[in-house]
């Protein structure tokens, strides 16, 4: 016994595979590799441990262990879950079931091979573990029904994952932060937050994990109040000092329209890496602030942090709202040269959108062409919204060709060139695209906007009735809509394509009824005088709403913040923080 002990101590001590080898060679030699606890000692170390090896793993399951118990094929299990090759995972466990071994599934069995039906996007199996955790009777065990949560989240079955997690006889810590983490991960920002409510009324308390996925959600939302109450109890706790909660709050607070909130955390922590520095630079990107982005980068490179392909997506994007062109150039070719980084789609669509909106179109196709992805529709779209601010209609045209041979063409492309045919005053190009958007069947996709009043997410949708309160939300709306007429707001009209339309006989409408003008209006008949309205919106903001927002911010002496697809607008006094510069 003292010489097994001996070799389970060397085996405990043990942090590499060659070393690993070595003791395995003694033990063969003296006759103990049979032995279940040395055998599944080495097993575990070879396939769980980050110096092991799978296919070492592999052999001594196979040739050394006889009859392998529960222990050995969660080792394998739990290994193959883990690794890149996860449906691994699925065929022991499947052996297990089906071999002589009186080895059961335990809780670490289902765990494991859950967390691989999450990886491997496997429902029908994650089905099946569910049938057999509820024939072995494991389906009260937190544990296995957490993971049980995750998988099927994992899988696109949110409501499924709900059901279980209502039906949890006792729900931990872990249990809420998957629930909300797994809202987070599907987008449903709004449901994630509604968990976070429920939450505290638990008292089941709040860890580092609870706090990453609450800020990402109110990141996404625009939930600045929320977000800066969650910064208190960071704070209140100690959880600021954990470099991801102090990232995720510099993602929240650039997010949110709130750069000076960013950079107060930013020059709070002690330890910064590069996710820290791009929170920054992505946040003055998306303001339209190029310079500021820059200056932060130059900092960043002073003090020994290596920059990755989300820095210079900041950094281009920052260059690219200002109309910074040759920086955006110089950076653009520092990636390759100086980083050994490789430009994705996205960084090639900054550049498209750099030249485009400088109204370089030569520069902008050139580089379309010399995109290892030139039959992306990113490209040619982002190329036909550069078309719409400076009234290109041969470019316009050939982007429209381009994505119609993709087979990529959507209401929004049919819109841009309607509406760049309409300046041009060419009504057949403009009837072109309604007889397309016609035949086609094209669907738009429907504008929404979110916006946080009284700690509570409201979104609305253009032409929105849905709201309990809409009579007076319309009403107000009429009330702010005259008051910006009267200091010189004038509606402009535009092509757009109405959702609710099924003739296509009428692409010209009013923007009256666009999902920010409702936001707004809810934003100032629910609000105190002075306070700034946040919106986030999943489109383009459009010319109309741009400039009845600037009057809206003057008639009412408020800031309104917007955060539309791409960009940040901070409108104030009549003007706005973008300088027009989108649609010039």
């Amino acid at each position: 016994m003292s010489q097994v002990h001996t070799f389970l101590t060397l085996l405990q001590g043990c942090n590499s595979l060659r070393r690993l080898q070595q003791i395995h060679a003694h033990l063969i030699i003296y006759g103990y590799h049979h032995n279940p606890a040395i055998s599944n000692k080495l097993l575990h170390f070879c396939a769980v441990s980050v110096s092991g090896s799978l296919p070492y793993a592999q052999l001594l399951f196979h040739h050394h262990i006889q009859n392998p118990q529960t222990p050995a094929w969660n080792s394998l299990i739990r290994g193959f879950s883990k690794s890149p090759s996860p449906l691994q995972a699925l065929f022991y466990y499947n052996l297990m079931l089906s071999s002589a071994s009186p080895a059961r599934p335990d809780t670490f069995t289902f765990s494991f091979l859950l967390k691989a039906c999450e990886k491997l996007k496997a429902d029908s199996k994650c089905r099946e573990a569910h049938g057999s955790i509820i024939r072995i009777g494991y389906e009260r065990d937190v544990v296995v029904c957490t993971n049980l949560i995750r998988s099927y989240a994992g899988n696109g079955l949110i409501e499924i994952a709900q059901k279980l997690f209502d039906r949890m006889p006792q729900r931990d810590l872990v249990s809420w932060n998957s629930m909300i983490a797994c809202y987070c991960q599907a987008g449903l920002h709004q449901e994630a937050l509604e968990m976070y409510d429920r939450m505290r009324i638990s008292n089941v308390g709040l860890d580092g994990f609870t706090l990453v996925s609450l800020l990402s959600s109110c990141a996404h939302v625009g939930a600045f109040n929320i977000g800066v109450r969650v910064h208190r109890f960071a704070c209140d706790k100690g959880f600021v000092e954990n470099i991801f909660v102090g990232n995720a709050l510099i993602d929240m607070y650039a997010k949110c329209g709130s750069l000076d909130g960013a950079l107060d955390v930013f020059n709070r922590m002690r330890k910064r890496d590069v996710f820290t520095w791009n929170s920054l630079i992505v946040g003055y990107g998306v303001h339209g602030l190029g310079d500021e982005a820059i200056s932060f980068f130059r900092r960043m490179l002073i003090v020994g942090v290596q920059p990755n392909s989300i820095t210079f997506l900041g950094l281009l994007c920052g260059c690219s709202h200002q109309g910074l062109v040759q920086e955006g150039v110089e950076y653009f070719n520092m990636m390759s040269s100086k980083f050994n980084l490789k430009p994705n789609i996205k960084h090639y669509g900054c550049m498209v959108d750099l030249f485009g909106r400088a109204g370089k179109f030569e520069k902008a196709l050139e580089i379309i062409e010399n995109s290892p992805s030139q039959d992306d529709p990113v490209l040619w779209r982002t190329l036909l919204g550069s078309c719409k601010i400076h009234r290109n209609v041969q470019i316009g045209e050939t982007a429209m060709r381009n994505l119609v041979q993709l087979g990529a063409l959507n209401a929004g492309d049919c819109v841009l060139l309607a509406g760049i045919y309409a300046e041009a005053k060419d009504p057949q190009g403009v009837a072109r695209m309604r007889k397309l958007i016609k035949s086609q069947g094209i669907k738009t996709t429907p504008g929404w906007s979110w916006i946080e009043v009284h700690d509570q997410v409201q979104r609305f949708f253009v032409g929105d009735r849905s709201h309990p309160d809409c009579k007076e939300i319309y009403h107000k709306l009429e009330e702010v809509i005259h008051l910006a007429t009267l200091i010189g707001y004038v509606e402009e009209k535009s092509l757009v394509a109405m959702p609710e339309s099924t003739t296509g006989e009428r692409l010209e409408i009013s923007g009256y009824y666009h999902s920010e003008k409702l936001a707004i209006a809810f934003g100032l008949a629910r609000t105190p005088e002075g306070t700034s309205l946040r919106i986030v919106k999943n489109l383009r903001v459009c010319r109309d709403c741009h400039s009845f927002t600037k009057f809206v911010s003057k008639a009412y002496d408020r800031e309104i913040i917007v955060r539309d697809r791409v960009r940040f607008h901070h409108f104030k006094g009549g003007l706005c923080s973008c300088k027009d510069y989108c649609f010039k």
